[in-house]
């Protein structure tokens, strides 16, 4: 799971360069659960990032999901997005 974390966390980084990235693995909540079967994991990501300037939210997980786009194939079951424009921290 590690090494999962890891690729998302360098796609992430690389793609966005955010001021901030808190990637959390979440799949042991999901035990259980009919789309944990494969082996896919559930995580939570929190993006602070200049890139989701001035778009709204649906734009701003279109471009976290063409990001992990592969890895939502085969690796990523479910992934909750919060993704923040620098401007917004404090409002």
């Amino acid at each position: 799971m590690t090494e999962r974390i890891d690729k998302i966390r360098e796609r992430v980084l690389a793609t966005f360069e955010p001021l901030e990235c808190q990637l959390d693995d979440e799949s042991h909540l999901h035990a259980g659960h009919a789309g944990a079967s494969t082996g896919a994991g559930h995580y939570r990501l929190r993006l602070v990032s200049d890139r989701f300037a001035g778009l709204n939210r649906i734009a701003r997980h279109r471009l976290v999901y063409d990001c992990l786009r592969d890895m939502m194939q085969s690796e990523i079951h479910a992934i909750n997005i919060i993704a923040i424009a620098p401007s917004e921290l404090n409002t």
